[in-house]
């Protein structure tokens, strides 16, 4: 992991023995990452074989809040995961670049790699290298993920959508936004297990690493991205691309049951779940023709993936609630700025 020119002095190991402890380890088993010894790494692309890369930022305080930190290093990892998932590649590396305040704990930062050390054994990657600095502002820690597929295959893009194609979400929609809701203690007195389990969808998302592979090398799908800005935002970002417009069926958006006891508790409708961000489920278009392979897709991974609308060639989104009658959305979803 290069040194850059950083400076600071730190109340902890330096910069190359914090490399050496923490991180060269998660980079063993990677070949052509020299333990981390050189500034660049060797990526194990093969002829017939194209490279996909994801890049995302999170900083503290605006991005993860009080959090253990293996949980931070998890979910910075799995949200590149997710946006490898959604191209359907098959992952095998990344590089991590790490801004720590000038007064962390080392503590802090083991902890943190130990995270990273879990997620490489599910999902059988490895650390290529990246850099280390210190900062007096937040913590800021920047991950690129590395996937591969075959050069025949080619990738879900988001442009691909056609009219009448159908759209399908993973798994259930809202419960990362509420969680982040009980976080801030904007959910007091719901139950315990459904407090519990919101956090745990925010702190720890599950990128759908099989069902993305499967979508793309069975050739069920035409296009997808995983939802983290909301759904309503994020199926936007397809239309867009796409140049189409979608109907949604409001009551064949999948909820959880702790997703629901929020709702009731704050006495919110269920469309605010459409506009909540940090899913990281798959949201994908499909032809018609492809109805049953997508059932069986989601037997065979014993995970729910629920039809929730289709394409049309007038452009825009609409909701539309059980009485038929279109359903307004306060706002599209997440934005960075």
């Amino acid at each position: 992991m290069g040194s850059g020119s950083d400076t600071s002095k730190r109340q902890r190991a330096g910069e190359f023995a914090l490399i050496e402890r923490y991180f060269a380890p998660l980079a063993a088993q990677a070949e052509g990452t020299f333990g981390l010894h050189n500034d660049a790494a060797v990526l194990p692309v093969a002829a017939g074989e194209r490279l996909i890369a994801t890049v995302d930022t999170m900083i503290q305080g605006r991005h993860f809040l009080d959090c253990p930190p293996d949980l931070v290093a998890r979910k910075l990892l799995r949200v590149n995961l997710s946006d490898l998932a959604a191209m359907g590649a098959e992952p095998f590396g990344y590089l991590l670049a790490s801004a720590w305040p000038l007064d962390i704990e080392e503590d802090w930062i083991a902890e943190f790699s130990r995270g990273l050390a879990a997620d490489q054994a599910i999902y059988g990657i490895g650390l290529y290298g990246g850099d280390t600095t210190g900062t007096p502002g937040p913590m800021t820690l920047s991950l690129t993920a590395f996937g591969k597929v075959a050069a025949g295959e080619g990738v879900l893009d988001r442009g691909s959508v056609a009219a009448g194609d159908d759209f399908y979400v993973t798994g259930t929609i809202g419960d990362a936004w509420l969680g982040l809701l009980a976080l801030r203690g904007e959910l007091e007195g719901l139950d315990a297990d459904s407090r519990a389990s919101l956090i745990g969808r925010y702190r720890l998302p599950e990128p759908r690493m099989a069902a993305g592979r499967a979508l793309l090398t069975e050739g069920l799908a035409r296009s997808a991205l995983d939802v983290s800005d909301g759904l309503a935002a994020d199926l936007g970002h397809l239309l867009e691309a796409s140049g189409v417009g979608a109907e949604i069926e409001l009551a064949a958006v999948p909820v959880g049951e702790a997703a629901r006891a929020a709702l009731a508790l704050r006495q919110l409708p269920p469309q605010a779940l459409l506009s909540g961000g940090d899913d990281y489920e798959l949201l994908f278009a499909a032809p018609p023709d492809r109805r049953d392979a997508v059932a069986a897709l989601s037997r065979r991974l014993g995970l729910p993936i629920a039809r929730i609308g289709r394409a049309r060639a007038e452009r825009g989104l609409v909701v539309r609630g059980a009485d038929g009658a279109e359903v307004a959305l306060e706002k599209p979803g997440w934005t960075h700025f």
